[in-house]
């Protein structure tokens, strides 16, 4: 009877420690992304902002695409109607922007449209400020600094859509990477806004590992629009891929990559060292995309030994 009562016990204990409560810091943001692509879709999103105001957010994170690739052009008043969409999240909202939004402006559904005029337009109208979009409002840093110099001249400037910000020790930074191979390869002068672009990425990321490592940071995350796992062969991509892997092993703490692009919804672990060997604490989220108007809510959770949880949520029925 005693050895029955003392299993009895073990059980109990081991329930106890698979329940455990939330910590106190503990804390859930939202992710959106390549939606919406119509106008069907935008009365989704409309009601899924809506909904999502009952849920306790600290912040909610668009990866990019707020628009279709194709068949609609890029006008002003298309990014004001945008905005305006985004502006009513009950949270705040931080964007950080897709192929769709700027670069897929040059073909010819969508006005054959300037794609480095149209990314200095979406940067006025999205990005004028360091606060996040939304009803309420949050403070951000953004990347004012030179990216690059050449001697005592700064060969690429800071972009201010990439941003940072941190919550209850934890940072998070936006990176902005976009799918169609990154607007490499058309002509010399895009090809020269990816360079320079590229180049204050990879010196944003390496400010928020830096930021990261400090003792008192639980953990890393990194959010851009590109699947930097889908390319055209050119290795656009591997420069990323490389050094979030090269920050989780700096690191030694959770690492979470967040990025839309191929409207997939996946939460696995796909990094790998140099040796290529999986790394436990680096992370992969994608969300969904168009034709699903979904969202993930991702808890941040100190009592997770791999601190993030994710919560998939659609509508019960399409259009509901």
């Amino acid at each position: 009877m005693r050895r029955f009562l003392a299993g009895l016990l073990v059980l109990a204990a081991a329930a106890g420690c698979a329940t455990k409560p939330p910590h106190p810091e503990a804390f859930s943001f939202g992710v959106i992304g390549d939606t919406p692509y119509s106008d069907s879709e935008a009365l989704d999103f409309d009601a899924m902002l809506g909904a999502m105001r009952a849920e306790p957010l600290a912040f909610v994170v668009h990866v990019g695409d707020f628009k279709a690739g194709g068949g609609s052009p890029c006008t002003d008043e298309l990014y004001a109607a945008a905005k305006a969409r985004l502006q009513a999240s009950p949270h705040p909202l931080i964007l950080t922007p897709g192929d769709n939004d700027w670069t897929d402006c040059r073909r010819e559904s969508n006005g054959r449209m300037d794609p480095l005029e149209r990314l200095a337009k979406l940067r006025e109208v999205f990005f004028g400020d360091a606060w996040s979009l939304g009803r309420a409002r949050l403070p951000l840093a953004r990347q004012d600094e030179c990216a690059e110099r050449s001697g005592t001249t700064c060969r690429c400037p800071g972009i201010p859509e990439n941003r940072l910000w941190t919550k209850n020790g934890v940072v998070f930074a936006t990176l902005h990477v976009v799918g169609s191979n990154d607007n490499l390869g058309f002509d010399t002068a895009n090809d020269a806004e990816q360079a320079c672009r590229s180049a204050a990425n990879r010196a944003w990321l390496a400010r928020a590992i830096r930021f990261a490592e400090a003792p008192e940071r639980r953990g890393l995350v990194i959010l851009a629009q590109a699947n930097p796992w889908v390319g055209d062969g050119r290795g656009t991509y591997d420069w990323l891929l490389s050094q979030v892997a090269a920050g989780a092993v700096r690191l030694a703490k959770p690492v979470l990559f967040v990025h839309g692009d191929t409207h997939t919804y996946h939460a696995d672990r796909p990094f790998r060292d140099g040796r290529g060997k999986p790394l436990e604490n680096a992370r992969r989220l994608e969300t969904f995309g168009s034709p699903q108007v979904g969202w993930v809510r991702v808890t941040v959770d100190p009592n997770d030994a791999g601190l993030f949880r994710f919560e998939p949520r659609l509508p019960a029925t399409p259009g509901g």
